[in-house]
């Protein structure tokens, strides 16, 4: 039995199965279960108060996970945060009814959040008022120690020797109330995540890697917050079938179209209308409803209201001037796509392909993916515009600019100033 699987034995988590012997490699891994039941979803002000109060009188890391209702309302806004702590046990609390949860990030400022998969949690939790000041990521810790499966179920397996019930992550956490089969799953995302911290923080230190990883930590806490994606309907899947500015330009009204749609009613923009009809209704340019309504995605089901307010977003990109129209390609800075550089800058495309074969093999020599090593960005924009004089010291800084940490920077500089030369 490994040292995390001994602490979570001793932590008396109650099993479908009990612990797994030693000299029994076939034998069924037990199910966790919550070593507390069920707790009740907070959500009022006075069980808040009572949570924060708890949690704030608690010991150690505390492990927080977020649930949205992705592919169902519109936005990516908390619908339940989870809590554990040593002291305090397992809160549910229900960010719908407790809007403000100011009051429990403030209680927590100061402790080490322990999440998997921070950035996808931190903007919403940050949009209720609750922002850490030092993080724990499982998922990226078991990035950097070479974990080949790193989502939550299979870390604490493979990690801890349990398993957790995975059947509920793509429902629609929205949904009021919550059943209790949700709830258990919610409750057992935060059970063992600082048992699984703990497991890791010494596998990182045991492989050298330990400061490597606060490092990340420490960058991701900090970093601030996205700034609005430019020309969002760019994005839209299909879009790279839609070569006329005219058409870009449907697809534009009808990207905004929806989006107010799906804004007003809190739904899912898919849900709406599917960027495959948007597409559809791009490279057609119907000329009337009753053509609309024959494209793929505008159904016998769509009322004629609803046909009508497609049309007439058409309609607008139809009579625009063309000086109105979008232009081909968004306006992105850095370097060209990785394909044109051989014909656009010969010596850049082979110092590319130096660079990317010299990445890879450190990484696999450190045993972690390349992009967790060095991002591809900074590679691709070191590589198209070097450093006049090539040495250790002007690459280095080059890397800073770009935004690598400095564990990056010493371990990529060697090969990159070789790759570069």
């Amino acid at each position: 039995m490994t040292d995390a699987q001994e602490t979570a034995a001793d932590s008396s988590l109650r099993t479908t199965g009990g612990a797994p012997p030693d000299d029994v490699e076939t034998a069924p891994t037990p199910l966790l279960e919550p070593r507390d039941g069920i707790p009740a979803v907070i959500a009022d002000e006075e069980s808040l108060a009572a949570t924060v109060a708890a949690f704030a009188a608690g010991t150690g890391p505390v492990a927080v996970d977020a649930e949205r209702a992705s592919g169902y309302r519109y936005g990516q806004r908390a619908y339940l945060v989870q809590l554990r702590r040593e002291g305090a046990g397992t809160a549910l609390v229900d960010p719908v009814a407790c809007p403000d949860l100011s009051a429990l990030g403030e209680a927590l400022g100061d402790t080490e959040w322990v999440l998997h998969a921070a950035t996808q949690d931190l903007p919403c939790l940050r949009e209720i008022g609750m922002v850490p000041s030092r993080i724990f990521d499982t998922e990226l810790a078991g990035r950097l120690a070479g974990f080949p499966r790193v989502g939550l179920g299979a870390m604490v397996e493979s990690v801890l020797g349990y398993v957790l019930e995975k059947g509920h992550s793509a429902v629609d956490w929205s949904t009021r109330p919550l059943p209790e089969p949700w709830l258990r799953y919610a409750a057992l995302d935060v059970e063992l995540l600082v048992d699984l911290r703990d497991a890791l923080e010494k596998e990182l230190d045991r492989q050298g890697k330990l400061e490597w990883a606060r490092e990340e930590f420490d960058a991701i806490a900090s970093a601030p917050p996205a700034p609005p994606r430019k020309d969002p309907w760019r994005r839209t899947s299909g879009m790279h079938k839609v070569r006329r500015r005219r058409q870009m330009a449907v697809v534009r009204e009808l990207w905004t179209a929806r989006d107010k749609v799906a804004q007003r009613r809190d739904v899912s923009p898919g849900k709406v209308l599917s960027d495959g009809a948007i597409v559809e209704a791009a490279l057609a340019l119907p000329p009337n409803v009753h053509a609309l309504a024959g494209l793929t995605g505008f159904g016998h089901r769509m009322g004629r209201r609803q046909l009508e307010q497609w049309q007439a977003a058409v309609d607008r990109a139809k009579a625009l001037a063309d000086s109105e129209l979008p232009q081909p390609g968004q306006t992105v800075s850095g370097p060209p796509p990785p394909r044109s550089w051989a014909d656009r800058d010969p010596a850049a495309a082979a110092r590319l392909s130096a660079a990317r074969a010299a990445v890879s093999s450190v990484a696999e020599r450190l045993g972690m993916p390349q992009e967790n090593l060095i991002t591809p960005d900074t590679v691709r924009r070191v590589c198209w515009e070097p450093p006049a004089q090539v040495d250790q010291e002007s690459v280095a800084a080059a890397l800073a600019a770009h935004g690598a940490r400095a564990w990056q920077i010493t371990q990529v500089t060697p090969v990159l100033v070789t790759a570069l030369t």
